[in-house]
């Protein structure tokens, strides 16, 4: 159960597809070179191997545990925590002014999903953290921002996002949390707060809570939300009226704290406002966007994790001769065509999402420092859309390589001591948290697509009709072969989008009901671009003799993505455009 990072993979994506060169000449990331990303990600790989990754299935076993009002991490888990603070990882990619290392996103996104594939449970607190500092640093006052990011930097105090309530979930203007204020500019907090992740912990002091909650007299619904930091230790040191009074027992990311937090049971919890009042939930989103790509992220290491074991299972475990008699005994079970067509498949599904991911992330970096404005704009509409794509497929697919993983190990996988079972098990949280897949899907339809009638969506068609064209101007078969599924999946894409625009005016069941299997449908198109890129950037390595195991791999893995995976648009398509009605047919009385 060895961890190995695929910095291979990562570097190859940042200089052929991510445009790792072009972002080290955006303002503030000159430093940002090839050269830099791959000694950052040497790093974060050692100690990730070697420190975090151990962690993963003896804290599973031996999960956090609640006890007088105090929560207890994992054996291990505290000591890992402050050498990933004092080896400088929570501020990779934080401004230097506040003790950060200012690199870009795209370097961050990599060592981001390294360390979610060593340990998610452990890996949730840095994420949850990064997010804190995120809200602070766009809302925050130049004195909250003083006052709490250096410490969240550098790994003294740790950042938590406070959201839902028992009878709030994704509805968000149920929020009933209320904050009255005080003479002296404060507010105290009352109310109870659920699924905290990290909320209560052994790592540090203090924990920065972000808590949404309404001002008395504030209007009703999302516009009356504020946003508050409420620390668990005021500045004098003494305790703040938030108390974690239980935690809860999950299918998965056992060793993860998630926690049932009580503000004002004794006599209110003090909180100061960030930004402006009622404008809670505008800040609170700059922590959720940061959070949905990260969940992505989460996705995709889930996905490479599980992908490592079942093939070195599948390398060791002996059972059957092979079909074409090849052998003539038993051979390890990598041998077989459907073992191969499953672990190809979990290949796939993972290198086309970390493609995608770090993508989006270069286009983040460009959205926020290019110097030409239209740009900005075009990469931040870019990294937008991609935002429900990056968090809806990689979840989903980490699902289905995560089941794939425990089926070849076969009867070795259900049972919990191989630990392909706990993959399975962690993987499912991350359809569901940082809102679920629907709810990606139904921003994707209506922020993402109508909102504009389509134009951004329309826009990277036409990217993606410009590499179909470099496909079919090249003699390879793989090419050729790529360039049919990939126009095939484009047209797929351009058929639902304006499916979307169209009927969303005056049908918004049928447009919402197809919402999902547009994602997919998306999400795949746009991780099958990024293969198409990548196979012809390897097939021009390979001619040169660079790394030919490496490029003939490449090569193959994004063949397999075009005849197996890009196939499945035309059935997205067809089920959302011809399918809609189907979905809402059957009398509600008669489920």
């Amino acid at each position: 159960m060895t961890y190995r990072a695929p910095i291979k993979d990562m570097l190859f994506v940042m200089q052929e597809l991510a445009g790792i060169e072009a972002v080290a000449k955006l303002p503030g990331f000159e430093d940002a070179t090839l050269d830099t990303a791959a000694a950052v990600l040497e790093e974060c790989a050692k100690f990730n191997e070697g420190v975090v990754a151990p962690l993963n299935h003896g804290s599973d076993k031996q999960p956090s545990w609640f006890e007088g009002g105090k929560v207890t991490t994992s054996p291990g888990f505290k000591a890992a925590f402050r050498q990933f603070a004092e080896g400088g990882w929570q501020g990779l990619q934080h401004p230097p002014e506040f003790g950060g290392q200012g690199l870009p996103k795209l370097i961050g996104a990599a060592c981001s999903e390294m360390v979610n594939s060593a340990c998610l449970s452990f890996a949730l607190c840095p994420l949850l953290t990064d997010g804190a500092i995120e809200a602070i640093l766009t809302a925050g006052t130049s004195e909250q921002q003083a006052a709490y990011i250096p410490k969240m930097v550098d790994g003294t105090w740790t950042g938590s996002m406070n959201l839902t309530e028992p009878q709030a979930g994704s509805d968000l203007s149920l929020v009933r949390t209320r904050a009255e204020p005080q003479p002296d500019g404060s507010y105290k907090l009352y109310g109870t707060k659920i699924f905290i992740t990290y909320g209560e912990h052994d790592y540090t002091d203090s924990i920065v809570h972000l808590v949404l909650a309404r001002v008395t007299g504030a209007p009703e619904g999302v516009k009356g939300i504020s946003l508050f930091i409420c620390p668990k230790l005021l500045a004098d040191g003494t305790r703040n009226d938030v108390h974690c009074v239980s935690i809860e027992h999950k299918l998965g990311i056992k060793a993860s704290p998630t926690a049932v937090l009580q503000y004002g049971d004794h006599g209110g919890a003090i909180g100061y406002l960030v930004g402006q009042e009622n404008r809670g939930l505008e800040y609170m989103f700059i922590m959720m966007n940061a959070a949905r790509y990260a969940v992505g992220l989460q996705g995709i290491a889930v996905a490479e994790r599980a992908y490592q074991q079942a093939v070195a299972y599948a390398r060791d475990r002996i059972q059957s001769r092979p079909v074409d008699g090849s052998l003539n005994k038993a051979a390890p079970i990598i041998h077989h065509p459907d073992v191969r067509r499953m672990l190809m498949t979990m290949r796939a599904h993972t290198e086309g999402c970390r493609a995608m991911a770090l993508v989006a992330a270069a286009a983040y970096d460009a959205a926020h420092t290019h110097p030409d404005d239209a740009a900005r704009k075009a990469n931040a509409a870019f990294y937008e859309f991609l935002v429900p794509l990056v968090k809806g497929l990689s979840t989903e697919m980490s699902l289905e390589v995560a089941s794939l993983g425990v089926q070849v190990h076969g009867g070795m996988g259900f049972i919990e001591e191989t630990g392909a079972a706990q993959h399975l098990r962690d993987a499912k949280i991350l359809t569901i948290y940082e809102g679920t897949t629907a709810i990606q899907a139904n921003d994707l339809v209506g922020r993402k697509t109508g909102r504009d009638g389509g134009a951004t969506a329309r826009g990277i068609a036409g990217q993606i009709e410009s590499t179909v064209a470099a496909l079919r101007a090249r003699p390879s078969a793989a090419c050729r072969a790529m360039a049919a599924r990939l126009d095939r999946a484009r047209r797929d894409f351009v058929d639902v989008v304006d499916f979307v625009v169209e009927r969303g005016k005056g049908q918004p069941n049928a447009v919402y009901a197809g919402s999902v299997p547009y994602l997919m449908l998306a999400g795949t198109t746009v991780a099958g671009w990024q293969m198409a890129r990548a196979l012809m950037a390897a097939e021009d390595r390979l001619a040169a003799g660079t790394d030919a195991e490496f490029m003939a791999a490449k090569i193959a893995t994004a063949r397999f993505y075009g005849d197996h995976l890009l196939v499945k648009t035309t059935a997205w398509r067809d089920s959302i455009v011809d399918g809609a009605d189907a979905v809402t047919a059957l009398p509600l009385e008669s489920f």
